[in-house]
């Protein structure tokens, strides 16, 4: 396993296709992105997590694809457990919170990935360390570790008191603007969302895609006026809120 980042906080050994996604911050041109925006304000004391934000796909380029992304290009998801506490049922990215003994956000995002889909780190090489997200409802502030899957393994529920689903989504159907739109929580939030593979990845999760996205060179132009309703969106796929 390579854990080594450099001083501009990129990996030395990625593929080309990922360089955009190593070398920009997320961003949210579209306005519809606040995940991006979530801090955690200076009189609260939140507690320290990290996911796994793992892409995987041909180290190669496709010379005809934008942005060089080959047609294997995927990201690995988890579908949480409906009968955890918080988050039961959304699509996040392998990740938790930090335990003692970690070596840093990079070692509790492998840790948690190795405990929830049985992937071995070995084969994981880090890109970069983005700036941490506050998540509101669980007060973790999380740190999402994006790392290129140089030697894929083989991946799965590994106790399904955790994870329903264990998933490798191509980014073709990420990218796709048929499978996107905004969301609008019962609450007021707002933010994107995708509606891939059975599932409606919206919240942290979308937010951090959307913006990685963003400044990949892979996207697809996609219509950021469609607001659908949440609870409505997640019938549509057969989850719930």
């Amino acid at each position: 396993m390579s854990s080594e980042i450099s001083g501009n906080g990129v990996g030395s050994r990625i593929p080309e296709w990922l360089r955009a996604v190593a070398e920009h911050e997320p961003a949210d041109p579209t306005g519809v992105n606040p995940v991006l925006r979530r801090v955690a304000s200076a009189i609260s004391r939140p507690k320290q997590a990290s996911v796994l934000v793992l892409f995987g796909g041909s180290p190669e380029s496709d010379p005809n694809a934008l942005g060089g992304l080959p047609a294997d290009a995927d990201v690995l998801l988890t579908q949480r457990a409906a009968t955890l506490r918080t988050h039961s049922g959304q699509v996040a990215f392998p990740g938790g919170g930090v335990e003692d003994g970690d070596d840093g956000p990079i070692g509790t995002a492998l840790r948690e990935a190795q405990e929830e889909t049985g992937l071995d780190p070995a084969g994981v090489e880090t890109i970069r360390l983005l700036p941490k997200i506050f998540v509101p409802p669980s007060q973790f502030e999380v740190t999402p570790v994006v790392a290129y899957w140089r030697t894929p393994g083989e991946v799965g529920v590994v106790s399904e008191t955790e994870a329903a689903r264990v998933v490798r989504v191509p980014i073709s159907e990420l990218v796709d603007p048929a499978n996107r739109f905004v969301v609008r929580h019962p609450l007021g939030y707002k933010g994107p969302a995708f509606a891939v593979d059975g599932m409606l990845v919206w919240g942290f999760t979308g937010g951090v895609l959307a913006g990685l996205l963003a400044v990949s060179g892979w996207e697809l132009e996609w219509d950021h006026h469609d607001v659908r309703d949440l609870q409505a969106s997640l019938a549509a796929v057969g989850m719930t809120l």
